[in-house]
């Protein structure tokens, strides 16, 4: 293919959605339609260009973003197939980023779900053209119109139908082209032919839908309207243009309806791709490259075992070509581009340049990572905020074999570059090496490319909650630590007094006040017995979890000439602490987490219910467009599975996010459950 050198004759479209609504299907009907392939790929059969990693054949569904191309009226149109499934919604995130208009698909079954308003907000947040696609009319219980009421009441009333089905369920027999008045018949799979004459049964429905995108492509444009308020019959070609600039502004958003599996839509829907969505030069990014004469945004990076590390970018200033060199401003490298690839699903071409606003891919880039903008000198830019969403799933993850941390941690930084919402670290104080994502299958899916592409088997446990402890009142304890043998022996005496630090008392978990008058205890030896209580502090007698929240004050002591030394006083703090806390009516505490939970309205008992079975308190609810957010605090304890028991409660269509709030004390019944649980796990670990 040759170059595009006008940024005017390119199109950049994410195609985005719920998962299980046709997205991959539709790319797949498009580029059969365009020529680019000579048959239809299938989902079921593992032959679609979008889908061709291995998890995604196994799972039937896209685990990340594609990018792919196809010519159509001298204009190349480049789409980004996004995964719908919440887990892997960073790449419909960063693809919003590149592209300037997105075709949201819906079921005409299922309607607007939770993934389709979660895209729709954020293409509102970076003012996105958006075109509706409503896939699925050959479906039991599909129904165009009853969608299309649905989009207009939960996405925006700016939502125009610019097509129409001919019959409905499985009689679907074509869609009707409003804008150029003519039908295009059920291909059934083949290459859709060309247009046909409307059929005469649906002349008044047609009149009716047409006078209703008329009226709303001549609202935006003076001219149009005086001309149509004359009773002019206006030309395709002006209406065509008027709605495009309409789009463009983000005034209107045409509604257009097929079934990707059978080809059917796809010239309609190409010919709105061209006509309705803005060209890079209409709709310019909103990314920030100084002054740069050549720049490009990465906005993706695909860790292929093969060949490395490759960057997925946009061109925002150029053109570029295969031996530019240019500077990330974030590390102060320089990077040649080398040869700059077209892709399309796995396959990838070489390309000799690329202008303004194309998107292109490059490999083995050393130090770039998803989000840098590159520039070809020194420029300080402040790179885009992809607001990825934070992780709520954690697991305890450990290789099989002895040995493999390394290789494990290795390859988990490699599929963090590729989605940077999984996330490896370490708890520092349960020790254990934790994954988190945003579902189960995301973590389950990493987990499957660490086996697959780095030979790392690993386990996934769930995570210890990290519990603390404390004390509720004063107490004190004197300990003498005296050990003779032969020669020099040891000898350490102090006296402290512990007590609970008030909230508020700053941000310090412990603090240890030196309250010795005269020399009872020297110098020397005073931070010892500082040394020797926070040893015993790592374990509380509770639980075995860190002591926090405790003021301790040395008041008193012995000491001998000959015998004291570091390591007495050390002993003798340490167990003066324990006696002392025994004392100090110890508690349990546990993190408590804030929880926003978004569900449909119908699951609203449901998931309050649960909540409340959970220890949550509600804080309050906020309905909107037949979702309601829940605000909640719920202990972590109870919370560590939460992802799934919301999936079953909503069927797939709930969300949420948590993030940590607070320390608070665990219920006595459920402390009790905890202390005797370690208390066996120990008895264990000593047997």
């Amino acid at each position: 293919m040759a170059a595009v050198t006008e940024p005017g004759r390119i199109r950049n479209i994410a195609v985005t959605g719920h998962r299980g609504v046709g997205k991959t299907s539709l790319v797949e009907a498009l580029l059969y339609q365009a020529g680019k392939t000579t048959r239809l790929g299938s989902i079921e059969q593992g032959t679609t260009v979008a889908d061709w990693d291995d998890d995604e054949h196994k799972r039937q569904m896209s685990l990340s973003g594609a990018q792919l191309n196809v010519d159509w009226q001298d204009r190349k149109i480049n789409l980004i197939d996004c995964p719908g499934d919440a887990g892997f919604q960073a790449d419909t995130l960063a693809a919003l980023r590149v592209v300037e208009g997105a075709l949201v698909v819906v079921s005409a079954v299922m309607g607007v779900e939770v993934n389709t308003m979660r895209v729709w907000k954020r293409a509102d947040e970076y003012e996105l053209s958006r075109l509706v696609f409503v896939n699925m009319l050959d479906r039991e219980r599909a129904d165009f119109f009853r969608v299309l009421d649905a989009v207009k009441a939960q996405l925006s009333d700016r939502c125009v139908a610019i097509q129409l089905p001919i019959g409905a369920e499985h009689e679907v027999s074509g869609v009707v082209d409003l804008l150029h008045m003519c039908a295009y018949l059920d291909p059934s799979g083949g290459k859709e032919g060309g247009p046909q004459p409307i059929p005469a049964e649906l002349a008044d429905q047609v009149q009716e839908y047409r006078e209703k995108l008329l009226d709303a492509v001549v609202e935006t444009n003076e001219d149009l309207m005086a001309r149509y308020l004359d009773g002019e019959e206006l030309p395709a070609e002006d209406v065509a243009h008027a709605l495009k600039d309409a789009v463009t502004r983000d005034e209107l958003y045409p509604v257009a309806c097929g079934v990707a599996t059978k080809n059917l839509g796809t010239t309609a829907l190409l010919d709105l791709l061209v006509e309705g969505v803005p060209s890079p030069t209409k709709k310019g990014t909103t990314i920030e490259f100084g002054d740069a004469k050549q720049a490009v945004f990465v906005y993706k990076t695909i860790a292929d075992p093969f060949a490395g590390r490759i960057s997925c970018f946009r061109v925002l200033a150029g053109p570029v070509t295969g031996d530019t060199t240019l500077v990330d401003p974030r590390t102060h490298a320089k990077e040649r581009l080398g040869q700059i690839l077209l892709l399309n699903g796995k396959e990838n071409g070489p390309v000799e340049s690329l202008c303004v606003g194309d998107l292109g891919a490059v490999a083995k880039l050393k130090d770039v990572v998803t989000g840098d903008v590159l520039v070809d000198h020194e420029v300080p830019v402040e790179p885009p905020h992809i607001d990825f969403p934070e992780p709520v799933m954690n697991f305890a993850i450990t290789p099989k074999a002895k040995g493999d941390e390394e290789k494990m941690a290795a390859g988990l930084r490699r599929l963090s570059e590729e989605d940077p919402t999984i996330s490896l670290r370490r708890d520092p104080q349960t020790g254990e090496q934790l994954i988190s994502g945003l579902t189960q299958m995301q973590v389950e899916v990493a987990v499957d490319r660490l086996k697959s592409r780095f030979h790392v088997d690993v386990e996934l446990h769930p995570p210890r909650v990290p519990y603390k402890e404390t004390i509720r009142k004063e107490a004190r304890a004197r300990h003498r630590y005296k050990k003779q043998t032969g020669g020099r022996g040891q000898f350490g005496d102090c006296e402290i007094v512990i007590e609970p630090m008030q909230n508020g008392e700053g941000e310090a978990d412990y603090e240890f006040v030196d309250k010795i008058v005269g020399g009872v205890i020297s110098q020397g030896f005073r931070p010892a017995v500082d040394k020797g209580v926070r040893e015993a502090m790592e374990h509380g007698d509770l639980a075995g979890a860190p002591v926090y929240g405790i003021r301790v004050t040395l008041i008193d002591g012995m000491m001998h000439q000959v015998d004291s030394s570091e390591m007495a006083f050390k002993i003798a703090g340490s167990m003066a602490f324990k006696e002392a806390y025994q004392k100090a009516d110890p508690v349990l505490l546990e993190p408590i987490m804030e929880l926003e939970v978004t569900v449909p309205d119908d699951a609203v008992g449901a998931v309050n219910g649960d909540l409340n079975s959970r220890r949550g308190r509600l804080h309050g609810m906020e309905p909107a467009a037949g979702m309601t957010t829940i605000k909640a605090e719920v202990p972590l304890a109870e919370v560590l599975t939460y992802s799934q028991a919301l999936t079953s409660m909503t069927g797939g269509r709930g969300d949420h996010h948590m993030s940590f709030l607070r320390y608070e004390e665990v219920p006595v019944h459920v402390a009790q459950k905890i202390i005797e649980e370690t208390k066996k796990e120990r008895e264990a670990a000593k047997a």
